[in-house]
């Protein structure tokens, strides 16, 4: 039986593309090729509707047992087998399938400022041209809308960045001692010390991993009149494409996704009222996040915090 010892359980657009990239090489671990099996967001098959693109992001669910094993079978023999979905943590009925099929399992988390991670989360979509709405308060303004309309959770801006009720929560299943969290910026700035963070936690060699390379980061287009046309075909082919085969699919979103990047703008970044506007929705959730964890994130409380941040493309 090939299950795997530790998991990158959270969060999107923090650096868990980068941070699987990173980990990969080390001779002591074995990383999935399927970056995100998704293997314990559900009991059996994944929902079959949902917003622009969720359909057919569903059907590359690795849902069944035997499949999700089959990922690890290559492992060689002595390493350490992981891999990386980041919305476990945000999906607090994973935890309990977790603790129970891998009770000795370790976890990575890599969080992420929360205005700054639903900021990107949008930034994402918008350049994928999957969201519609350009302005970024707006679109969170949607969220519980889309939320009880069924959309995945990769469109719920806000309350994926509620990391202190579900550290809290994944902490009745696994011990604190098996957790391992770590900053976004840290992963960025300083990726040798982070990695061998992370190999000592995971108890594998370290000083053999130096950098986090770029993983994931979608370019970001400016709202013309021209985009808008393609970024509607694109939410049209992300709601009817999981009717058609993947190579169909492909060769139809290729095309519209090198002309809606052809030039692309500067990746916008948090404006100080965006900032003001959102923070108190996170406010209580930060200071949770300090009292589970132990660890202090104040930074993350300050209205200046974004103005003082110059973001990197590379792990966005």
């Amino acid at each position: 039986m090939a299950l795997p010892d530790f998991l990158i359980a959270g969060v999107p657009k923090a650096g868990t593309s980068a941070l699987h990239a990173a980990l990969a090489p080390h001779p002591g671990l074995y990383l999935s090729a399927v970056k995100e099996p998704k293997f314990f967001l559900t009991d059996g098959p994944p929902p079959r509707r949902g917003g622009p693109g969720d359909v057919q992001t569903y059907q590359e669910h690795v849902w069944r047992r035997e499949d999700y094993e089959a990922l690890f079978d290559p492992a060689p023999p002595g390493t350490l087998r992981g891999e990386a979905t980041p919305f476990y943590l945000h999906d607090l009925d994973s935890h309990a399938r977790i603790a129970k099929l891998l009770p000795a399992v370790r976890i990575i988390l890599v969080l992420r400022d929360p205005v700054d991670r639903a900021h990107s989360n949008w930034a994402h979509l918008f350049g994928a041209g999957l969201e519609s709405e350009s302005d970024f308060l707006r679109a969170v303004e949607l969220e519980p809308r889309r939320k009880a309309a069924g959309w995945a959770a990769f469109w719920h801006y806000t309350e994926l960045g509620q990391y202190g009720s579900q550290l809290e929560h994944l902490l009745r299943h696994v011990d604190r001692s098996r957790v391992l969290l770590l900053r976004y910026r840290d992963l960025r700035d300083a990726p040798a010390t982070t990695l061998d963070r992370v190999c000592a936690f995971l108890g594998v060699a370290t000083g053999l991993l130096a950098e986090a390379p770029p993983e994931n980061v979608r370019r970001f287009v400016d709202d013309t009149p021209a985009n808008a046309v393609i970024r509607f075909a694109l939410r049209t082919g992300g709601r009817i494409g999981h009717h058609f085969p993947v190579p169909v699919r492909v060769a139809a979103r290729t095309p519209l996704l090198n002309l809606l990047h052809r030039r692309h703008g500067s990746r916008p970044r948090v404006t100080p009222a965006e900032r003001a506007a959102l923070l108190p929705r996170f406010a209580e959730e930060i200071r949770k996040l300090e009292n589970v964890s132990g660890e202090s994130y104040a930074d993350w409380l300050s209205l200046e915090h974004a103005s003082r941040y110059t973001p990197k493309g590379a792990t966005s």
